[in-house]
C-alpha cells in the first residue's frame, strides 16, 4: 500500500470522477473514486486516510486550471489523483471546436498544473488515462484519445508519478465483451465500468 497513516488523497477530474459527489452521492460520488476509497478503507482502516473528491462534470484541463488553486493547492493533498482529457477530445467530435483542447495545449496545461501542485504542496501524483470504451482501434475518437493518454503516460514518467492505464484496462475487458456492456455512450461507465477503472487504480496503489 502506497499510503501512509493520516494522509490526504485528493481526486480531481471530470464527470467520471464527479459522479454526483456534489449532490445525491456526496461526498465521494458513486463512481470509481468511491470504490477505491471503500476498498482501501476496508483493507487498511487503521491508516485513517482523508479522501476528497473534486471532480466536476464537463471539465477539460482549461477548467481545471481555473480552479486549481482552490480545489488542489488549498486542499494540501499528500497524494493527488488526476484523471482528465475525455472532454478535451470529445468536444472535437461534438462539433464544439471552441471548447475542444488541442493536444499541445492539453500537454502544456497539464504539465504546468502538475508542476504547480508538486511545488506548492509537495504531493505525490497518480495520473490516470483518458479513455474511450471502443473495440475498433481505427475509430477516430479512439485514435485521438490514445494520443492524449500517451501524454499522460509520458508526464507520469517525467514527474515520477504512478500511472493508471485505464484505456488498457477497458481494452482487456473488450476482448470478450462489447462497449455497451460497460457504458451507454462509450464514455460514462455503468457500475461495472467504474469497477474496471477502480480495479486499475487498486492494481497500482496496492
Amino acid at each position: 500500500m502506497i499510503f501512509q497513516p493520516r494522509q490526504r488523497i485528493v481526486f480531481i477530474g471530470d464527470s467520471i470522477t464527479d459522479c454526483g459527489r456534489r449532490d445525491a452521492a456526496a461526498p465521494y460520488g458513486d463512481g470509481y473514486m468511491s470504490l477505491v476509497q471503500a476498498f482501501v478503507t476496508a483493507a487498511r482502516p487503521e491508516l485513517g486516510l482523508s479522501w476528497v473528491n473534486r471532480g466536476v462534470s464537463g471539465d477539460t484541463v482549461r477548467d481545471l486550471a481555473a480552479r486549481w488553486e482552490r480545489d488542489v493547492v488549498e486542499e494540501r493533498p499528500d497524494w493527488l489523483s488526476v484523471k482528465i482529457g475525455i472532454n478535451d477530445v470529445w468536444r472535437f467530435f461534438e462539433n464544439q471546436l471552441d471548447a475542444a483542447v488541442p493536444l499541445d495545449e492539453y500537454t502544456a496545461t497539464l504539465r504546468s498544473l502538475l508542476a504547480t501542485a508538486v511545488e506548492r504542496t509537495g504531493c505525490r501524483l497518480i495520473l490516470a488515462d483518458p479513455y474511450l470504451i471502443e473495440s475498433d482501434r481505427d475509430d477516430p475518437q479512439y485514435a485521438m484519445t490514445a494520443d492524449y493518454a500517451a501524454v499522460v503516460a509520458a508526464l507520469a514518467k517525467d514527474f515520477g508519478a504512478l500511472h493508471v492505464p485505464v484505456q488498457a484496462a477497458f481494452d482487456r475487458v473488450l476482448t470478450s465483451t462489447v462497449p455497451a456492456d460497460w457504458a451507454h455512450d462509450r464514455i460514462h461507465p455503468n457500475l461495472a465500468g467504474h469497477a474496471v477503472i477502480a480495479r486499475a487504480f487498486l492494481d497500482v496503489i496496492a
